[in-house]
Protein backbone atom coordinates (compact mmCIF):
# COMPACT_ATOMS: atom_id res chain seq x y z
CA UNK A 1 0.00 0.00 0.00
CA UNK A 2 1.32 3.25 -1.08
CA UNK A 3 2.13 5.62 2.36
CA UNK A 4 -0.05 8.65 1.84
CA UNK A 5 0.70 12.10 3.83
CA UNK A 6 -2.07 14.75 4.10
CA UNK A 7 -1.30 17.84 2.92
CA UNK A 8 -3.67 20.66 2.64
CA UNK A 9 -4.43 20.67 -1.03
CA UNK A 10 -4.60 17.08 -1.22
CA UNK A 11 -2.59 13.99 -0.88
CA UNK A 12 1.31 13.77 -1.21
CA UNK A 13 2.94 10.32 -1.83
CA UNK A 14 6.89 9.78 -0.97
CA UNK A 15 9.41 8.54 -3.36
CA UNK A 16 12.04 6.74 -2.03
CA UNK A 17 15.43 5.57 -3.46
CA UNK A 18 18.26 3.67 -1.03
CA UNK A 19 21.99 3.44 -1.19
CA UNK A 20 23.11 0.51 0.86
CA UNK A 21 27.10 0.30 2.26
CA UNK A 22 27.74 -3.50 2.98
CA UNK A 23 31.33 -4.27 3.85
CA UNK A 24 32.78 -7.27 1.76
CA UNK A 25 33.50 -10.50 4.06
CA UNK A 26 37.23 -10.51 3.33
CA UNK A 27 40.11 -10.91 6.05
CA UNK A 28 42.40 -8.10 3.99
CA UNK A 29 41.46 -4.72 2.79
CA UNK A 30 40.38 -3.85 -0.57
CA UNK A 31 43.60 -2.57 -2.10
CA UNK A 32 45.89 -3.59 0.65
CA UNK A 33 47.29 -6.71 2.91
CA UNK A 34 45.86 -4.98 6.27
CA UNK A 35 43.37 -6.77 8.11
CA UNK A 36 39.70 -5.80 8.50
CA UNK A 37 38.64 -7.39 12.09
CA UNK A 38 36.62 -5.48 14.25
CA UNK A 39 37.31 -4.20 17.64
CA UNK A 40 40.71 -3.79 17.34
CA UNK A 41 42.93 -0.79 19.00
CA UNK A 42 42.95 2.38 16.66
CA UNK A 43 45.14 2.24 13.66
CA UNK A 44 46.30 -0.96 14.49
CA UNK A 45 45.86 -2.33 11.24
CA UNK A 46 46.85 -0.06 8.77
CA UNK A 47 49.51 -0.28 5.88
CA UNK A 48 51.20 1.83 4.18
CA UNK A 49 49.08 1.85 1.26
CA UNK A 50 46.51 3.02 3.64
CA UNK A 51 48.45 5.74 5.07
CA UNK A 52 48.76 7.08 1.54
CA UNK A 53 53.01 7.46 2.00
CA UNK A 54 54.10 8.55 -1.10
CA UNK A 55 54.99 5.56 -3.99
CA UNK A 56 52.75 3.54 -1.96
CA UNK A 57 50.60 1.55 -4.95
CA UNK A 58 46.96 -0.03 -4.55
CA UNK A 59 46.63 -3.51 -5.44
CA UNK A 60 43.37 -5.22 -5.70
CA UNK A 61 42.15 -7.70 -3.59
CA UNK A 62 40.71 -10.62 -6.20
CA UNK A 63 38.62 -11.68 -3.18
CA UNK A 64 36.86 -8.62 -2.79
CA UNK A 65 35.77 -9.10 -6.83
CA UNK A 66 34.34 -12.58 -6.05
CA UNK A 67 32.64 -11.20 -3.55
CA UNK A 68 31.30 -8.68 -5.76
CA UNK A 69 30.25 -10.86 -8.46
CA UNK A 70 28.27 -13.37 -5.89
CA UNK A 71 26.59 -10.28 -4.66
CA UNK A 72 25.56 -8.98 -8.24
CA UNK A 73 24.48 -12.55 -9.03
CA UNK A 74 22.13 -13.11 -5.87
CA UNK A 75 20.35 -10.24 -7.47
CA UNK A 76 19.87 -11.67 -10.61
CA UNK A 77 21.93 -8.32 -11.80
CA UNK A 78 24.26 -7.88 -15.06
CA UNK A 79 27.58 -8.70 -14.07
CA UNK A 80 29.81 -6.37 -16.55
CA UNK A 81 33.06 -8.06 -17.42
CA UNK A 82 34.78 -4.71 -18.14
CA UNK A 83 34.99 -2.65 -14.63
CA UNK A 84 36.91 0.31 -13.57
CA UNK A 85 37.92 1.95 -10.40
CA UNK A 86 37.83 5.68 -10.40
CA UNK A 87 39.09 8.60 -7.92
CA UNK A 88 36.32 10.29 -6.07
CA UNK A 89 38.05 13.48 -5.06
CA UNK A 90 37.14 14.95 -2.09
CA UNK A 91 39.20 16.54 1.17
CA UNK A 92 38.44 15.00 5.10
CA UNK A 93 40.67 14.52 7.54
CA UNK A 94 40.28 10.78 7.89
CA UNK A 95 41.01 10.56 3.62
CA UNK A 96 44.43 10.39 3.80
CA UNK A 97 44.93 10.34 -0.11
CA UNK A 98 42.67 13.13 -0.61
CA UNK A 99 40.29 10.75 -2.66
CA UNK A 100 38.29 7.86 -2.43
CA UNK A 101 38.94 5.35 -4.80
CA UNK A 102 35.40 3.71 -6.05
CA UNK A 103 33.88 2.74 -9.83
CA UNK A 104 31.28 6.00 -11.62
CA UNK A 105 31.21 4.83 -15.11
CA UNK A 106 31.88 1.35 -15.47
CA UNK A 107 30.73 -0.23 -11.98
CA UNK A 108 31.23 -4.35 -11.36
CA UNK A 109 27.45 -4.48 -11.52
CA UNK A 110 24.91 -3.43 -13.40
CA UNK A 111 20.73 -3.43 -12.92
CA UNK A 112 19.13 -6.11 -10.66
CA UNK A 113 16.02 -6.83 -8.80
CA UNK A 114 15.35 -7.02 -5.50
CA UNK A 115 11.52 -8.98 -4.80
CA UNK A 116 9.60 -8.03 -1.60
CA UNK A 117 6.97 -10.11 0.24
CA UNK A 118 4.62 -7.02 1.20
CA UNK A 119 1.30 -7.72 2.90
CA UNK A 120 -0.59 -6.45 -0.25
CA UNK A 121 1.57 -8.92 -2.45
CA UNK A 122 4.82 -8.75 -4.09
CA UNK A 123 6.67 -5.54 -4.55
CA UNK A 124 9.75 -5.92 -7.44
CA UNK A 125 12.49 -3.05 -6.22
CA UNK A 126 14.88 -2.45 -8.93
CA UNK A 127 19.02 -2.25 -8.50
CA UNK A 128 20.38 0.25 -10.52
CA UNK A 129 23.92 -0.63 -9.99
CA UNK A 130 26.46 -2.33 -7.38
CA UNK A 131 29.67 -0.79 -7.24
CA UNK A 132 32.87 -1.40 -5.03
CA UNK A 133 35.00 1.37 -3.21
CA UNK A 134 37.11 1.76 -0.10
CA UNK A 135 35.90 3.31 3.14
CA UNK A 136 37.18 5.74 4.81
CA UNK A 137 38.64 5.87 8.59
CA UNK A 138 37.27 7.40 11.39
CA UNK A 139 36.98 10.83 12.97
CA UNK A 140 36.19 10.71 16.95
CA UNK A 141 35.71 13.82 18.56
CA UNK A 142 34.36 13.19 21.84
CA UNK A 143 37.74 11.83 23.41
CA UNK A 144 39.45 15.73 23.93
CA UNK A 145 37.32 18.77 24.52
CA UNK A 146 39.50 21.01 22.03
CA UNK A 147 41.23 18.19 19.92
CA UNK A 148 39.79 15.75 17.28
CA UNK A 149 41.42 11.42 16.44
CA UNK A 150 41.61 10.18 13.62
CA UNK A 151 41.25 6.10 13.71
CA UNK A 152 42.43 4.93 10.19
CA UNK A 153 41.64 0.99 10.86
CA UNK A 154 38.83 1.41 8.96
CA UNK A 155 39.96 3.31 5.90
CA UNK A 156 40.69 1.19 3.17
CA UNK A 157 38.17 -1.38 3.93
CA UNK A 158 36.17 -2.80 1.27
CA UNK A 159 32.96 -1.94 0.87
CA UNK A 160 30.00 -2.72 -1.69
CA UNK A 161 27.48 0.16 -2.57
CA UNK A 162 24.27 -1.23 -3.63
CA UNK A 163 21.73 1.52 -5.03
CA UNK A 164 17.81 1.08 -5.09
CA UNK A 165 16.05 2.73 -8.37
CA UNK A 166 13.48 5.02 -7.10
CA UNK A 167 10.63 1.94 -6.50
CA UNK A 168 10.12 2.45 -2.81
CA UNK A 169 6.65 4.03 -1.47
CA UNK A 170 6.74 3.24 2.00
CA UNK A 171 8.97 3.36 5.29
CA UNK A 172 7.47 0.07 5.83
CA UNK A 173 8.91 -0.99 1.88
CA UNK A 174 12.29 0.71 2.94
CA UNK A 175 12.47 -1.20 5.77
CA UNK A 176 11.53 -4.42 4.07
CA UNK A 177 14.31 -3.72 1.73
CA UNK A 178 16.74 -3.85 4.32
CA UNK A 179 15.95 -7.01 5.60
CA UNK A 180 15.51 -9.11 2.59
CA UNK A 181 18.84 -7.30 1.48
CA UNK A 182 20.89 -8.25 4.50
CA UNK A 183 19.40 -11.65 4.28
CA UNK A 184 20.54 -12.13 0.92
CA UNK A 185 24.14 -10.73 1.63
CA UNK A 186 24.05 -13.00 4.92
CA UNK A 187 23.10 -16.35 3.04
CA UNK A 188 25.78 -15.32 0.16
CA UNK A 189 28.44 -14.74 2.66
CA UNK A 190 29.44 -11.47 1.14
CA UNK A 191 28.70 -9.08 4.24
CA UNK A 192 27.91 -10.23 7.65
CA UNK A 193 25.19 -7.61 8.40
CA UNK A 194 26.24 -6.30 11.41
CA UNK A 195 24.59 -2.84 11.52
CA UNK A 196 26.06 -2.42 15.23
CA UNK A 197 29.34 -2.39 13.61
CA UNK A 198 28.80 -0.62 10.65
CA UNK A 199 29.00 -3.07 8.58
CA UNK A 200 25.93 -2.25 6.85
CA UNK A 201 24.59 1.38 6.65
CA UNK A 202 22.17 3.36 4.42
CA UNK A 203 21.69 6.73 3.06
CA UNK A 204 17.84 7.34 1.97
CA UNK A 205 17.03 9.25 -0.60
CA UNK A 206 13.61 11.33 -0.24
CA UNK A 207 11.04 12.93 -2.35
CA UNK A 208 7.72 13.62 -1.98
CA UNK A 209 4.74 14.44 -4.81
CA UNK A 210 1.22 14.89 -5.80
CA UNK A 211 -0.71 11.26 -5.44
CA UNK A 212 -1.10 10.36 -9.00
CA UNK A 213 1.85 12.23 -10.33
CA UNK A 214 5.18 10.60 -11.95
CA UNK A 215 7.55 13.49 -11.35
CA UNK A 216 10.46 13.41 -9.56
CA UNK A 217 10.78 16.64 -7.17
CA UNK A 218 14.13 17.76 -5.66
CA UNK A 219 15.19 14.64 -2.89
CA UNK A 220 17.00 15.01 0.37
CA UNK A 221 19.66 12.57 1.03
CA UNK A 222 19.92 11.20 4.58
CA UNK A 223 23.31 9.69 5.24
CA UNK A 224 24.67 6.93 7.52
CA UNK A 225 21.58 5.45 9.25
CA UNK A 226 22.70 2.58 10.96
CA UNK A 227 19.56 0.74 12.34
CA UNK A 228 16.63 -0.98 10.17
CA UNK A 229 14.05 0.93 12.63
CA UNK A 230 16.05 4.40 12.50
CA UNK A 231 15.42 3.92 8.24
CA UNK A 232 12.11 3.97 8.28
CA UNK A 233 11.23 6.64 11.20
CA UNK A 234 14.22 8.93 8.96
CA UNK A 235 11.96 8.44 6.18
CA UNK A 236 8.57 9.18 7.80
CA UNK A 237 9.96 12.35 9.50
CA UNK A 238 11.83 14.09 5.93
CA UNK A 239 8.36 13.16 3.80
CA UNK A 240 6.35 14.97 6.22
CA UNK A 241 8.69 17.92 6.15
CA UNK A 242 8.94 18.15 2.83
CA UNK A 243 5.17 18.29 2.66
CA UNK A 244 5.38 20.70 5.11
CA UNK A 245 7.73 22.57 2.77
CA UNK A 246 5.84 22.72 0.37
CA UNK A 247 1.97 23.45 1.58
CA UNK A 248 3.88 26.52 3.25
CA UNK A 249 5.27 27.55 -0.69
CA UNK A 250 8.39 26.35 -0.03
CA UNK A 251 10.99 24.55 -1.86
CA UNK A 252 12.49 20.90 -0.45
CA UNK A 253 16.71 22.27 -0.80
CA UNK A 254 18.97 19.35 -2.52
CA UNK A 255 20.90 18.45 0.68
CA UNK A 256 22.58 16.18 2.48
CA UNK A 257 21.23 15.51 6.01
CA UNK A 258 21.68 13.49 9.20
CA UNK A 259 18.36 11.80 11.16
CA UNK A 260 18.66 12.58 15.26
CA UNK A 261 17.26 9.36 16.36
CA UNK A 262 17.22 10.89 19.88
CA UNK A 263 14.80 13.84 19.01
CA UNK A 264 13.39 11.54 15.77
CA UNK A 265 13.91 14.85 13.22
CA UNK A 266 16.43 15.14 10.50
CA UNK A 267 19.12 17.95 10.01
CA UNK A 268 20.46 19.65 7.44
CA UNK A 269 24.63 19.03 6.87
CA UNK A 270 25.57 20.37 3.68
CA UNK A 271 24.09 21.12 0.09
CA UNK A 272 24.14 18.02 -2.12
CA UNK A 273 27.02 17.22 -4.36
CA UNK A 274 26.64 16.60 -8.16
CA UNK A 275 28.62 13.82 -9.72
CA UNK A 276 30.77 16.44 -11.43
CA UNK A 277 31.92 18.21 -8.17
CA UNK A 278 33.95 14.92 -7.14
CA UNK A 279 36.05 15.13 -10.57
CA UNK A 280 36.12 11.75 -11.39
CA UNK A 281 38.69 10.28 -13.65
CA UNK A 282 40.48 6.27 -13.68
CA UNK A 283 42.83 5.90 -11.03
CA UNK A 284 45.78 5.37 -13.14
CA UNK A 285 47.57 3.44 -10.48
CA UNK A 286 44.53 0.37 -11.15
CA UNK A 287 44.07 -1.41 -14.65
CA UNK A 288 40.60 -1.99 -15.51
CA UNK A 289 38.72 -4.96 -14.34
CA UNK A 290 38.47 -7.47 -16.72
CA UNK A 291 36.84 -11.11 -16.12
CA UNK A 292 35.65 -13.39 -18.24
CA UNK A 293 32.33 -15.00 -18.65
CA UNK A 294 33.15 -18.62 -17.30
CA UNK A 295 34.91 -16.95 -14.33
CA UNK A 296 31.62 -15.26 -13.47
CA UNK A 297 29.76 -18.80 -14.27
CA UNK A 298 31.72 -20.36 -12.01
CA UNK A 299 30.71 -18.52 -9.21
CA UNK A 300 27.09 -18.35 -10.34
CA UNK A 301 27.43 -22.42 -9.63
CA UNK A 302 28.98 -22.22 -6.49
CA UNK A 303 26.18 -19.80 -5.12
CA UNK A 304 24.20 -21.31 -2.00
CA UNK A 305 20.42 -21.84 -1.85
CA UNK A 306 18.77 -18.32 -1.66
CA UNK A 307 16.28 -17.28 0.41
CA UNK A 308 13.33 -16.84 -1.92
CA UNK A 309 13.98 -20.25 -3.17
CA UNK A 310 14.17 -22.01 -0.59
CA UNK A 311 10.82 -20.65 1.19
CA UNK A 312 9.15 -22.38 -2.08
CA UNK A 313 10.97 -25.70 -1.38
CA UNK A 314 9.86 -25.05 2.28
CA UNK A 315 6.26 -24.46 1.63
CA UNK A 316 6.46 -27.47 -1.78
CA UNK A 317 8.45 -30.42 0.65
CA UNK A 318 7.50 -29.54 4.16
CA UNK A 319 3.74 -28.12 3.20
CA UNK A 320 4.38 -25.16 5.42
CA UNK A 321 2.22 -22.20 5.27
CA UNK A 322 4.11 -19.64 3.38
CA UNK A 323 4.00 -17.34 6.41
CA UNK A 324 6.03 -19.63 8.62
CA UNK A 325 8.02 -20.61 5.54
CA UNK A 326 9.10 -16.78 5.26
CA UNK A 327 9.85 -16.53 9.11
CA UNK A 328 12.15 -19.98 9.21
CA UNK A 329 14.45 -18.60 6.16
CA UNK A 330 14.67 -15.40 6.91
CA UNK A 331 18.11 -16.44 8.16
CA UNK A 332 20.53 -18.96 6.89
CA UNK A 333 20.94 -20.87 9.94
CA UNK A 334 17.27 -20.82 10.93
CA UNK A 335 16.65 -22.71 8.17
CA UNK A 336 19.45 -25.08 8.47
CA UNK A 337 18.47 -25.28 12.09
CA UNK A 338 14.78 -26.42 11.19
CA UNK A 339 15.91 -28.92 8.42
CA UNK A 340 17.79 -30.41 10.88
CA UNK A 341 15.15 -30.75 13.14
CA UNK A 342 12.73 -31.79 10.30
CA UNK A 343 14.83 -34.25 8.71
CA UNK A 344 12.76 -37.57 8.89
CA UNK A 345 9.92 -36.04 11.38
CA UNK A 346 6.69 -34.29 11.49
CA UNK A 347 7.96 -30.87 9.33
CA UNK A 348 4.93 -29.09 10.72
CA UNK A 349 5.17 -29.90 14.43
CA UNK A 350 9.31 -29.01 13.73
CA UNK A 351 7.94 -25.62 12.50
CA UNK A 352 5.95 -24.82 15.40
CA UNK A 353 8.45 -25.91 17.62
CA UNK A 354 10.93 -23.85 16.32
CA UNK A 355 8.60 -20.50 15.24
CA UNK A 356 6.91 -20.76 18.66
CA UNK A 357 8.84 -22.52 21.47
CA UNK A 358 12.63 -22.22 20.61
CA UNK A 359 11.91 -18.39 19.16
CA UNK A 360 10.44 -17.21 22.67
CA UNK A 361 13.50 -18.66 24.08
CA UNK A 362 15.77 -16.85 22.18
CA UNK A 363 13.89 -13.66 22.53
CA UNK A 364 13.68 -13.85 26.16
CA UNK A 365 17.50 -14.48 26.52
CA UNK A 366 18.51 -11.66 23.53
CA UNK A 367 20.10 -14.02 21.19
CA UNK A 368 19.86 -15.33 17.90
CA UNK A 369 19.91 -18.79 16.69
CA UNK A 370 23.56 -19.14 16.46
CA UNK A 371 23.50 -18.78 20.59
CA UNK A 372 20.69 -21.24 20.92
CA UNK A 373 21.22 -23.24 24.31
CA UNK A 374 19.78 -26.31 22.51
CA UNK A 375 20.77 -27.76 19.37
CA UNK A 376 18.90 -28.75 16.22
CA UNK A 377 19.31 -32.29 17.17
CA UNK A 378 18.06 -32.27 20.41
CA UNK A 379 14.93 -30.39 19.37
CA UNK A 380 14.87 -32.86 16.63
CA UNK A 381 14.66 -35.48 18.83
CA UNK A 382 11.92 -33.94 21.30
CA UNK A 383 10.03 -33.35 18.15
CA UNK A 384 10.61 -36.99 17.87
CA UNK A 385 9.00 -38.38 20.68
CA UNK A 386 5.82 -36.24 20.42
CA UNK A 387 5.21 -37.20 17.45
CA UNK A 388 5.49 -40.77 18.20
CA UNK A 389 2.87 -39.99 20.93
CA UNK A 390 5.89 -41.10 23.81
CA UNK A 391 5.34 -37.66 25.93
CA UNK A 392 2.60 -35.68 25.45
CA UNK A 393 2.40 -32.21 24.07
CA UNK A 394 2.47 -30.90 27.86
CA UNK A 395 5.44 -33.14 29.19
CA UNK A 396 7.09 -31.78 26.30
CA UNK A 397 7.40 -28.33 26.76
CA UNK A 398 8.35 -29.16 30.68
CA UNK A 399 11.26 -31.46 28.96
CA UNK A 400 12.34 -28.57 26.88
CA UNK A 401 12.84 -26.65 29.96
CA UNK A 402 14.98 -28.66 31.32
CA UNK A 403 16.95 -28.94 27.95
CA UNK A 404 17.41 -25.35 28.02
CA UNK A 405 18.49 -25.36 31.78
CA UNK A 406 20.89 -28.36 31.33
CA UNK A 407 21.67 -28.98 27.99
CA UNK A 408 19.96 -32.04 28.68
CA UNK A 409 19.20 -34.91 26.21
CA UNK A 410 15.23 -35.23 25.51
CA UNK A 411 15.33 -38.72 25.81
CA UNK A 412 17.72 -39.19 28.92
CA UNK A 413 15.34 -36.84 30.83
CA UNK A 414 12.02 -38.54 29.68
CA UNK A 415 13.79 -41.92 30.72
CA UNK A 416 15.17 -40.21 34.25
CA UNK A 417 12.06 -38.53 35.09
CA UNK A 418 9.86 -41.23 33.84
CA UNK A 419 7.67 -39.03 31.72
CA UNK A 420 6.70 -41.57 28.90
CA UNK A 421 3.19 -41.11 28.29
CA UNK A 422 0.56 -43.16 29.64
CA UNK A 423 -1.44 -45.09 26.49
CA UNK A 424 -3.03 -47.94 28.25
CA UNK A 425 -6.70 -47.32 27.98
CA UNK A 426 -7.25 -49.37 31.06
CA UNK A 427 -4.54 -47.79 33.55
CA UNK A 428 -6.46 -44.17 31.91
CA UNK A 429 -9.98 -45.12 32.39
CA UNK A 430 -9.12 -46.31 36.39
CA UNK A 431 -7.64 -42.61 36.84
CA UNK A 432 -10.98 -41.53 35.04
CA UNK A 433 -13.07 -43.21 36.84
CA UNK A 434 -11.65 -41.93 39.94
CA UNK A 435 -11.99 -38.40 39.06
CA UNK A 436 -15.48 -38.79 37.78
CA UNK A 437 -16.15 -40.63 41.72
CA UNK A 438 -14.73 -37.66 43.85
CA UNK A 439 -16.27 -35.16 41.42
CA UNK A 440 -20.06 -35.97 41.04
CA UNK A 441 -21.26 -31.96 41.49
CA UNK A 442 -18.89 -31.27 38.39
CA UNK A 443 -20.15 -34.66 36.80
CA UNK A 444 -23.41 -33.55 37.19
CA UNK A 445 -22.77 -30.39 35.72
CA UNK A 446 -22.08 -31.90 32.56
CA UNK A 447 -25.15 -33.86 32.33
CA UNK A 448 -27.10 -30.55 32.53
CA UNK A 449 -26.07 -29.20 29.57
CA UNK A 450 -22.62 -27.32 31.42
CA UNK A 451 -19.75 -28.72 28.65
CA UNK A 452 -17.89 -26.46 29.70
CA UNK A 453 -16.74 -28.59 32.58
CA UNK A 454 -15.15 -31.16 30.38
CA UNK A 455 -11.69 -29.46 30.31
CA UNK A 456 -11.29 -28.98 33.83
CA UNK A 457 -12.56 -32.84 34.20
CA UNK A 458 -9.25 -33.10 31.54
CA UNK A 459 -6.76 -31.10 33.99
CA UNK A 460 -7.82 -33.35 36.54
CA UNK A 461 -7.18 -36.37 34.93
CA UNK A 462 -4.03 -34.82 33.58
CA UNK A 463 -3.36 -33.71 37.24
CA UNK A 464 -4.23 -37.03 38.88
CA UNK A 465 -1.28 -38.48 35.75
CA UNK A 466 1.14 -36.37 36.52
CA UNK A 467 0.46 -35.12 32.51
CA UNK A 468 1.47 -38.73 31.50
CA UNK A 469 -1.71 -39.57 29.91
CA UNK A 470 -2.74 -39.24 26.43
CA UNK A 471 -5.20 -36.22 26.37
CA UNK A 472 -6.67 -37.90 22.67
CA UNK A 473 -8.22 -40.95 24.92
CA UNK A 474 -8.55 -38.81 28.06
CA UNK A 475 -10.99 -36.72 26.38
CA UNK A 476 -12.90 -40.23 24.35
CA UNK A 477 -13.48 -41.96 27.90
CA UNK A 478 -14.82 -38.73 29.57
CA UNK A 479 -17.24 -37.99 27.24
CA UNK A 480 -18.32 -41.65 26.67
CA UNK A 481 -18.40 -41.32 30.78
CA UNK A 482 -20.42 -38.38 31.46
CA UNK A 483 -22.44 -38.14 28.39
Amino acid sequence: MTYLIEGQAGEWEVVIGLEVHAQIVSRAKLFSGAATAFGAAPNSQVSLVDAALPGMLPVINEVCIEQAVRTGLGLSAQINLHSVFERKNYFYPDLPQGYQISQYLNPIVGEGVLTLEMPEGQRKIGIERLHMEQDAGKSIHDQDPQRTFIDLNRCGVALMEIVSKPDLRSPEEAGAFMRKLRSLLRYLGTCDGNMEEGSLRCDANVSVRPKGSDELRTRAEIKNINSMRFVMQAIEYEAERQVGLYDNGRDVDQETRLYDPDRGETRSMRSKEEAHDYRYFPDPDLLPVDLTQEYVDEIRASLPELPDAKRRRFVMDYNLADADAMILTAERETAEFFEEVADGRDAKLASNWVIHELFAILKKDGKDISASPVTAAAVGKLVGLLSEGTISNRIAKDVFEEMVATGGDPEAIVAEKDLTQITDNSEIEAAVDQVIRENSDQAQQFKEGNHKVAGWFVGQVMKATQGKANPQIVNELLRKKLG
